[in-house]
C-alpha cells in the first residue's frame, strides 16, 4: 500500500468537520509551499544539485528552519541513491512522509489530565500571540467533552486582560475567578484553586501575564505562580502550555526557549496558522524544542482551536497528491 494510500485511509476514518477545518486553516501554506513545490517537481526532469538547492529555498520559506531543511534534505539524498529515484515526482510521497515523520513524537500528543481530582493547566505566553483567546476556545474544547472547566484570571497587569477573559468565560459557559486589576496574580491563583476545588472543577485553566519574554520580573512572577499551585495541589500544574503566534515565524522558537527554562513547559499552542504562509514552523518548532504541538488555531470559530494531527496537518498540504496517486492506483487495478 502507497503511503498516500496509508494517509487516505487514516484521515477517513477521522471526523471530516475536521478535515475540513485543517484544509482551510492551512490553505495559505498549501497555496504558496505546495504549489511551489509541485511547480519544482514538474518543471526539474531531474533531481541534482539545483533540484536540491531550490528544495531547499522554498523549505525554508516555509519556515521549516534551517537546521531541519539541512538535515531534511540529506535523508532525501540518502533515499534517492538508496532507491536509485530518478523522476522528482517519486519524490513526493517520500518528502510527506518524512515531514510526517518530524512531526510525529513518541509522546502522547493529548493534554495530560489527573487520574482524579482536579487538572490545573498554567497558559503562558507573551502579549499579542491570542493567549487568552486560546484559553476560551480550550475552555470550550473541554467542556464539550463534558468536562467542568474553570478559568483564573493571573494576567492583571494588562489593561483589559480580565474583561476579555471573562467575556471568554461568558462565550464558553465557565467561571472565571478574577481579583482587581493590579492584583497579585498569585493571589488569584490561590482563590482560583479553592474555588475550582470547592466546587468539584475538573479542570482549571489559568491565564497569566505576558509581557515580553525578556522582563525578568515576569519570570519571576510565573515561578511565583508556580510554587502557590504547588503548595496546593502537589502534582500540578498538569500542563504549562506555551501559546505562540505562526505569523512570527521564527521568532517564535526564541520565545519558546526562554519561556521552557524557566517555567518547564510541557507543550505548545500554536495560533493563527490561518493567517500564514508559513505553517512549516510547526515543522520548526517539533525539531528544534522536542516539545510536542497540543493544539491549533485554525480560524476565528470557538471550535477552530483544534487538538493537533500530524496526519490531518501533512493531508491538508498535500491533498492534492493523494487525490493524483489515487488516480494512479485506480488506473493500475484497471490495467
Amino acid at each position: 500500500m502507497s503511503f498516500f494510500k496509508r494517509l487516505k485511509d487514516s484521515i477517513s476514518s477521522k471526523a471530516e468537520a475536521v478535515t475540513n477545518k485543517f484544509k482551510e486553516g492551512l490553505s495559505k501554506t498549501r497555496d504558496v509551499f505546495v504549489e511551489r513545490v509541485e511547480d519544482l517537481f514538474s518543471r526539474r526532469k531531474k533531481i541534482d544539485e539545483d533540484f536540491y538547492e531550490e528544495l531547499e529555498e522554498i523549505l525554508i520559506g516555509a519556515d521549516v528552519g534551517v537546521n531541519v531543511v539541512m538535515k531534511l534534505i540529506e535523508d532525501l539524498r540518502a533515499e534517492v541513491r538508496k532507491r536509485k529515484i530518478e523522476e522528482p515526482s517519486d519524490l513526493q510521497p517520500i518528502l510527506s512522509e518524512m515531514l510526517i515523520a518530524l512531526l510525529k513524537g513518541e509522546e502522547n500528543a493529548g493534554l495530560q489530565m489527573a487520574p482524579s481530582g482536579l487538572t490545573v493547566i498554567l497558559v503562558v505566553g507573551v502579549n499579542g500571540v491570542g493567549k487568552t483567546t486560546s484559553i476560551g476556545k480550550l475552555a470550550h474544547h473541554l467542556k464539550s467533552q463534558g468536562k467542568k472547566v474553570m478559568l483564573a484570571a493571573g494576567d492583571t497587569f494588562r489593561a483589559g486582560a480580565i474583561e476579555q477573559l471573562e467575556a471568554w468565560g461568558q462565550r464558553a459557559g465557565v467561571d472565571v475567578i478574577k481579583q482587581q486589576s493590579g492584583s497579585d496574580p498569585a493571589a488569584v491563583m490561590f482563590d482560583a484553586l479553592h474555588a475550582a476545588k470547592n466546587r468539584g472543577v475538573d479542570v482549571l485553566l489559568c491565564d497569566t501575564a505576558g509581557r515580553l519574554q525578556n522582563k525578568v520580573n515576569l519570570m519571576e512572577e510565573l515561578n511565583k505562580i508556580y510554587r502557590v499551585i504547588r503548595r496546593e495541589v502537589p502534582e500540578a500544574p498538569h500542563e504549562v502550555l506555551l501559546v505562540l503566534d505562526a505569523t512570527t515565524g521564527q521568532n517564535a522558537l526564541s520565545q519558546a526557549k526562554m519561556f521552557d527554562e524557566k517555567s518547564g513547559l510541557t507543550g505548545l499552542v500554536l495560533t493563527k496558522l490561518d493567517s500564514t504562509s508559513k505553517g512549516g514552523i510547526v515543522v520548526a518548532i517539533r525539531q528544534e524544542l522536542k516539545l510536542p504541538v497540543k493544539f491549533v488555531g485554525l480560524g476565528e470559530k470557538m471550535d477552530d482551536l483544534q487538538p493537533f494531527d500530524s496526519d490531518q496537518f501533512v493531508n491538508a498540504l498535500f491533498s492534492k497528491w493523494i487525490a493524483s496517486d489515487n488516480d494512479v492506483d485506480a488506473a493500475s487495478e484497471k490495467s
